[in-house]
């Protein structure tokens, strides 16, 4: 939170404060827009005569493979990670403490994407860990660290939006008006 937003996307790097969350597993990634309706009806229609938008969710899911500091903070929603050296003398350890009630983190997010030479970023200003952690830990497979983030809405901006670099110009060119180009 508080990290500028990278602007642009081709030959643009990220700025400072933002960290890479790694590697995640290839079938897991997942954006979700869940928007409801209420409808209003009339006696005079079998069909509503209106619909009116209540709500407007959306949601990212990743399931991480690299288990870092920033990877379990991200995951638990914040949290604590004390470096431990055993009274005596011994190997150090690390301890992480997830946080504490009503203590969770809000995280801005980056999700970068790439296919040959067009590019995206759907940058998220606010999102939050809002789901609790199932971890499985098999001898013959991967434990992944499940990622899932609820977009939080600010009053300040957008939500969350998407920048594309000049690979997609071809598709994107016809939606801007004739003025803007």
């Amino acid at each position: 939170m508080g990290t500028i937003a990278p602007d642009g996307v081709d030959g643009v790097p990220m700025p400072d404060g933002w960290y890479d969350i790694g590697l995640f597993t290839p079938d897991s990634l997942r954006w979700s827009v869940d928007v409801q309706f209420d409808d209003i009806e009339a006696h005079q229609s079998n069909k509503p005569v209106r619909r009116i938008q209540t709500q407007d969710a959306a949601t990212l899911e990743a399931d991480l493979l690299e288990w870092t500091a920033e990877s379990f903070m991200a995951v638990f929603g914040g949290g604590r990670i004390e470096k431990i050296t055993p009274a005596g003398g011994g190997t150090p350890y690390y301890r992480f403490t997830p946080p504490s009630l009503g203590a969770r983190q809000e995280i801005s997010v980056c999700v970068e994407l790439q296919d040959g030479n067009r590019r995206m970023r759907r940058i998220i200003p606010r999102a939050m860990q809002t789901e609790g952690v199932e971890q499985q830990i098999d001898r013959t497979s991967a434990s992944v660290l499940p990622l899932r983030l609820s977009v939080l809405g600010s009053g300040l901006g957008d939500d969350y939006y998407d920048l594309f670099g000049v690979g997609f110009g071809p598709a994107f060119e016809s939606a801007i008006p004739p003025e803007e180009l």
